[in-house]
């Protein structure tokens, strides 16, 4: 049954946790020493440990765990220093061993958090534990349904599950956990996160309860979303799918669901009473150990400047806009080419404005990360100082800019080269500014009669004239001039 799409009523508050799982980018595997490496042919990346083949033994990736131990920290969690794998039984095709190795009560983190926006406040979403795991295979069916084949290259990639506390109390804070999390774990460097290869995936549990009510709601799990706007989007359906069951007489049933992205709906997976018992137990393979606390402060060492201390430390050492602070700490690689501009050329607002602005179209058109570019910050700030120096229009050096990023070479080699400084000798200026004036006599009268604002009209026709290369300010004041006899 389709849900129609309406409000979401008052009377009923959402209530929302998240489970994403992470897939970290190792070298190997987690228990042996498969390269970890994605887009491969097929059941090339195997071995006996991560096929679950008799005889075999899991050893434990190192740094999977300092991984682990690294994501905990920035997640502001409680590292557990004592670490146990458990086996998690259950079977299906692309689970070789008939379990997985994840974590059970010894959990890498817990106890942590994440702070976002909730309309003006800060609000802190708790996040309950971060776990090591494996990844299980990749199962394919034909679409003709006579078939399924099993690809198992991704068995036994390193993965770590974090869940959240339900705190969550709308699609919109979900969506904002989901991106600030994300931008977390890439200034980590742990993932590259890409939805698309399955880097980083989001289940979501939802209820309902009347406003005011301490009990929760009958949950529905939420899987197969592709993106965090399919995430909203899913999290909007089921919650009005909810409310109208409940405003109709009937009740939510406990069960997994599946979000169907092309008919923007939810469709039943499995019900409560097919819910797995996944019986954990310790693996006998993996001896439970310790981590020192040597370790852990050694890595908490290592911890980078984090997206959110980032972006109130550029709206205060550079006095930016959130607008331009927010696009700039969104990128860590965009972050860090801004600040070696700045100390090229210290005027922070004009280097955040190309950035923000041709710089990051660049960036989508090519549809490729800043580091991509042939471009450093020095050469940036060379063809600003140009721009702001009237060697060359804003607009030209726009186009100087997509030149630079072709031919990776300098502002100056490439505006000398194809003639685009800005002409602003008197002389050239005015024999451009005589023809624009004989040609609109109407727009010169409108001037004369106190709308000094139609000049504009004058400069662009006298820009159109002189190929772009006039300088608009010198175009300016020579037509004020002009018409003004002096």
């Amino acid at each position: 049954m389709a849900y129609q799409k309406t409000e979401i009523m008052s009377q009923f508050e959402p209530v929302i946790g998240l489970e994403v799982h992470l897939q970290l980018n190792t070298k190997t595997k987690i228990f042996c020493s498969c390269a970890n490496q994605y887009g491969c042919a097929p059941n090339t990346n195997v071995c006996p440990v991560c096929l679950g083949l008799p005889g075999s033994l899991p050893v434990l990736n190192r740094q999977a765990l300092l991984y682990a131990i690294k994501v905990g920290l920035a997640l502001n969690a409680e590292i557990n220093s004592f670490i146990k794998f458990d086996r998690k039984n259950y079977y299906y095709p692309d689970l070789p061993k008939g379990y997985q190795i994840s974590q059970f009560d010894f959990p890498v983190a817990k106890d942590g958090f994440l702070k976002i926006k909730s309309g003006n406040q800060e609000k802190r979403i708790g996040i309950k534990r971060a776990h090591l795991e494996e990844d299980a295979g990749k199962s394919m069916h034909d679409n003709t349904g006579s078939c399924s084949l099993v690809d198992f290259n991704r068995t036994g990639t390193p993965l770590i599950e974090i869940v959240t506390e339900p705190d969550l109390r709308s699609p919109q804070e979900a969506y904002d956990y989901l991106n600030i999390l994300k931008l977390t774990l890439q200034y980590l460097g742990v993932s590259d996160c890409d939805m698309e290869k399955g880097s980083l995936r989001c289940d979501a549990n939802i209820s309902i309860r009347p406003v005011g009510q301490a009990a929760l709601g009958t949950k529905t799990e939420l899987k197969n979303m592709n993106s965090f706007r399919a995430v909203k989007a899913a999290l909007e359906y089921e919650i009005r799918r909810h409310e109208q069951v409940i405003l109709a007489g009937g009740k939510i049933v406990q069960e997994t669901m599946l979000w169907d992205d092309t008919q923007a709906q939810t469709q039943t997976m499995r019900s409560k009473e097919e819910a797995h018992d996944y019986r954990y137990f310790p693996d006998p393979d993996l001896v439970p150990f310790t981590v020192d606390y040597k370790t852990i402060d050694s890595v908490r060492a290592e911890l980078p400047e984090l997206p959110q201390a980032k972006l109130v430390r550029f709206l205060s050492q550079y006095e930016l806009s959130e607008y331009d602070a927010n696009i700039l700490v969104a990128d860590s690689g965009m972050a860090d080419f801004f600040e070696a501009a700045v100390k090229e050329y210290p005027q922070a607002k004009k280097v955040a404005n190309w950035l923000a602005g041709p710089v990051s179209m660049e960036l989508k058109n090519r549809k490729i990360p800043i580091h991509g570019l042939k471009l450093t910050p020095k050469a940036l700030v060379e063809l600003i100082a140009k721009v702001e120096d009237g060697v060359v229009s804003n607009l030209v050096g726009k186009e100087v800019l997509g030149l630079m990023l072709d031919q990776g070479k300098g502002a100056e080699e490439i505006i000398q080269a194809k003639g685009m400084a800005q002409v602003s000798d008197d002389s050239a200026l005015f024999a451009i500014i005589d023809e624009v004036i004989a040609q609109n006599a109407a727009v010169v009268d409108q001037i004369k009669s106190g709308k000094p604002n139609a000049a504009g009209f004058l400069v662009g026709q006298a820009m159109k004239k002189s190929g772009g290369r006039a300088n608009p300010k010198k175009l300016n004041e020579l037509i004020t001039r002009k018409i003004a006899g002096v």
